[in-house]
């Protein structure tokens, strides 16, 4: 029996959709691969083929988050008047404030462990603003920059829900072709656009856009688009493993003609758009199965779930702190096996710091959630 969870069967008809527990394994995968990521960078050197081939497909977390996103809030809205001041005044502080408040965070531990002191504090106030402007604090802080634009562009795309349920796949091919262009602008820019005016398309919605379009049509189709996955699942398996050889195959291509490998596996190549999809499509496919027996792991998956933002959200500092472990490990054996020590060891610190901040009084501002004791209460 396959657990799509699309609504109620009750006499009334709600206007609350029901849990997707398929989506909670998604997270969880994402998040892993997310932590892996960093923590693969953090452990071995920039040019380094063989991580770097790696660290090119584990780009697909961010664009998966970009997917699930908009997924969930059109399925939510879909059937529904969406009352835009509400919407905005519910969803835009659950993100701003973390974001403002942990861009503070990463930018006074800058300072603290940084070897050249900022000239005055001035410049250094009015770097913080210029971070907290351009989602530069810290390395992951963007991916919050650019969940704030979906948020407010979010009723724009709820004006599409008809075309979407009429049309989806001509929104698809539009979406997709303004992304293949996008991509190649990023990846190729002109000669007269300099590197600097190419990073500040980073932090805008204008590189994930396609993936965000993604998310809503799945959200508006999500029964259509659930049961295919799941009777086709080896087709999925199959677009997953075919889109791994052409993403490593395209990066492998560009290192032999000369491109420096962190460049060649950068998250904006044509050559990954393919493996990017897939790779959701099958992470969807394995929460969809996992959600048909949710007894198996569901405690764990839950317990997660609960603490996945302020694992976001805190997860480099841990890595940071544990730079002495890096060198340590890394002076000593090499890699992989600092990727390999390292890597639980900052699941486990990430852990023990939301734990940590999940007793504080504040943390729904540092955490998105609120109080381990207080949410218990009212449970």
């Amino acid at each position: 029996m396959s657990t799509t969870q699309i609504a109620r069967p009750a006499a009334r008809a709600s206007t609350r959709p029901s849990h997707l527990y398929q989506l909670d394994l998604f997270r969880v995968i994402t998040f892993a691969f997310v932590i892996f990521m960093h923590v693969l960078g953090a452990t071995t050197f920039p040019q380094d083929v063989h991580s770097d081939a790696i660290e090119g497909l584990l780009h697909f977390t961010r664009q998966a988050f970009f997917a699930l996103s908009t997924f969930v809030l059109v399925f939510q809205y879909r059937d529904r008047p969406l009352a835009v001041g509400k919407f905005w005044r519910r969803r835009v502080p659950l993100v701003a404030v973390p974001y403002v408040l942990w861009s503070v965070v990463y930018w006074a531990y800058s300072l603290a462990t940084s070897e050249q002191p900022p000239p005055s504090a001035g410049a250094a106030l009015r770097a913080l603003v210029i971070e907290i402007g351009t989602g530069t604090a810290w390395y992951h802080l963007y991916f919050l920059l650019v969940t704030l634009q979906v948020y407010l562009l979010f009723p724009l795309l709820m004006k599409l829900v008809g075309v979407i349920r009429r049309r989806p796949w001509l929104v698809l091919a539009v979406s997709g072709a303004i992304q293949i262009a996008v991509t190649l602008f990023l990846s190729h820019p002109p000669a007269s656009v300099d590197y600097t005016t190419v990073t500040r398309f980073y932090t805008t919605l204008l590189p994930y856009q396609f993936y965000s379009v993604l998310g809503a049509v799945a959200g508006v189709h999500l029964k259509a688009v659930h049961g295919w996955l799941l009777r086709h699942r080896w087709l999925v398996v199959g677009g997953l493993v075919a889109s791994l050889g052409v993403a490593e195959a395209g990066y492998f291509w560009n290192v032999h003609n000369g491109l420096w490998p962190e460049v060649a596996s950068d998250a904006f190549r044509l050559y990954l758009i393919p493996w990017f999809v897939a790779a959701i499509a099958a992470i969807y496919l394995a929460g969809a199965r996992w959600s048909e027996g949710r007894r198996r792991g569901s405690r764990f998956v839950s317990w997660a779930v609960d603490r996945s933002f302020g694992i976001f959200l805190s997860h480099p500092l841990a890595l940071a702190l544990l730079s002495p472990l890096i060198a340590l490990v890394g002076d000593g054996v090499g890699a992989p096996w600092t990727t390999i020590v390292v890597y639980p060891a900052t699941v486990a610190l990430t852990l023990v710091i939301v734990e940590v901040l999940r007793r504080l009084p504040c943390s729904k501002v540092l955490t998105g959630r609120p109080p381990l004791r207080a949410a218990a209460k009212v449970a």
